[in-house]
């Protein structure tokens, strides 16, 4: 059986089969080193990549890199954002080094100063003041003789100032490194101080005060118990408890007549100094209600500065007088025209009353007016005489020590005008209190007590702008308060 040969395949071995072996052997090593040289050639996809590539041999460039980096220098020579941003921070940071030379500078300058003047004036030195302190001996505590003491209290104007140190208060010295007073500062308070300077025709002082901020403040609390516990429940101060007692007082005896939920409202201020509060101020407008009925009070100061509390109609809140100028324990003689004296054992009428009270409780006016004597009278001892309105007198005798008080000089109610004592005729602790009216004694206990003025006509307009919006805000909280109930 023969087997089938394709043909095509039959031609070619048939035709190679023709060449010589040599010839076929040469044409197999060409054809081999073609294919090899071939292999060694890049493709053309290679050589586009390698184009792409920038290179840089010796001094030649590629035409497309030189542009390239031709475009990149411009920009960085005409960016005005680049240029001005290198500028402004060189500029900022010599600014900066300018600031801090200057305030080194100024640092060094101030040090100068400050140690030249030290070396002149002396270093300040700080004496808080104790109880039984005087000038002479804190002076010479500094070093300090008593020609020195002489000098600074003779000062015109507020050299006498020193004469009333009271403890607490401070001195704060500034001695030279020779030993002389060169400037001395009389501390009342955060607020007031008095500065003396020596100069050459001797010491001369001025009172330097400061001007609190000050910021109104509401409060307002309900009763249960009492006006001291709910008021320090509020957030108010003793000093504040008592004048808010004291504004209403005519109204309301807060022994009494308080009862559980009566409540007040009020409008008052706080006084700062840098950021610090130093205390309370005034109260400038306040209600209160008891049992059911609503008392309200506004503070207002009148074209002559005389300021009082008074009704929204303008009334006053309180009396002409106190009923009683002092707090006392117990009325230990009361007023009798047929009495019989207790030192001469002789009938003699006692024309006021006595109230016994520890020694030198505060003396208060029992109304405005102005002081008629105030002194030494051998019954009375130290005793002060009042004039008021409509020919009253009152008298208050047997004082320990007297208030400064000259004669003219114009008293408030409740001002306090000496201390209880038992000085002159006394044997005991004791205020002597006198009404006199028209010349004649009347019985403080029972005299009936005339009204104190209400605000003048000419001042009602004046009255009511200031009164109106602080009673609305009053109320507005007085709301508020009895809505979170």
């Amino acid at each position: 059986m023969n087997k089938a040969i394709p043909r095509g395949a039959t031609r070619i071995n048939q035709r190679l089969k023709q060449f010589p072996r040599r010839h076929l052997l040469l044409a197999s090593t060409i054809a081999a080193g073609i294919m090899g040289l071939m292999a060694l050639l890049p493709s053309g996809n290679v050589e586009a990549r390698r184009n792409e590539i920038p290179m840089s041999i010796d001094a030649f460039q590629p035409q497309e890199d030189t542009l390239e980096l031709t475009s990149s220098s411009e920009a960085t020579q005409t960016s005005p954002f680049i240029t001005d941003q290198a500028s402004d921070k060189s500029s900022d940071q010599s600014e900066t080094l300018i600031k801090e030379v200057e305030q080194e500078a100024e640092a060094k300058a101030l040090a100068k100063a400050a140690y030249d003047l030290e070396q002149k004036l002396g270093k300040w030195h700080n004496v808080t003041i104790k109880s039984g302190d005087n000038l002479s001996v804190l002076f010479n505590n500094q070093g300090l003789n008593a020609s020195v003491v002489y000098q600074i209290a003779n000062t015109p104007v507020y050299g006498e100032a020193l004469a009333q140190i009271r403890p607490g208060e401070s001195l704060e010295f500034r001695i030279n490194p020779e030993g002389t007073l060169t400037q001395l500062r009389y501390v009342k308070s955060r607020l007031e101080s008095i500065f003396f300077n020596k100069g050459d025709d001797g010491y001369q002082a001025e009172l330097i005060t400061l001007s609190p901020e000050i910021r109104p403040t509401y409060a307002s609390g309900i009763i249960n118990s009492s006006l001291f516990l709910a008021s320090q429940k509020a957030g108010l101060s003793q000093n504040l408890t008592m004048e808010l007692a004291g504004i209403f007082g005519w109204d309301i005896d807060f022994v009494q007549d308080i009862r559980s939920g009566d409540s007040f409202n009020l409008l008052y201020e706080e006084k700062y100094l840098e950021g610090e509060k130093l205390g309370d101020g005034d109260i400038l407008a306040a209600s209160f209600t008891n049992q059911g009925q609503t008392y309200t009070a506004i503070r207002y100061t009148d074209s002559n500065g005389d300021t009082d509390y008074y009704t929204p109609d303008g009334k006053s809140m309180k009396k002409a007088f106190l009923r009683t100028p002092v707090d006392f324990t117990r009325i230990s003689s009361s007023f009798n025209p047929n009495r019989l004296h207790p030192v001469f054992k002789t009938k003699r009428p006692h024309r006021g009353v006595d109230y016994a009270a520890p020694m030198n409780t505060p003396i208060k006016a029992s109304g405005d007016g102005r002081v008629q004597f105030s002194g030494w009278q051998n019954g009375f001892g130290n005793v002060v005489f009042i004039q008021h309105p409509n020919n009253i007198v009152t008298v208050y005798a047997h004082a320990n020590k007297l208030a400064s008080l000259k004669k003219g000089q114009k008293v408030r109610q409740g001002q306090t005008i000496a201390y209880v004592g038992k000085t002159g005729w006394a044997t005991g602790p004791h205020l002597h209190y006198e009404f006199r009216v028209n010349g004649v004694h009347r019985n403080p206990m029972t005299v009936k007590l005339p009204d104190a003025a209400p605000i003048a006509k000419s001042e009602m307009a004046n009255f009511r702008k200031r009164s109106e919006p602080m009673i609305a805000s009053l109320e507005k909280h007085r709301e508020t308060l009895l809505a979170t109930q």
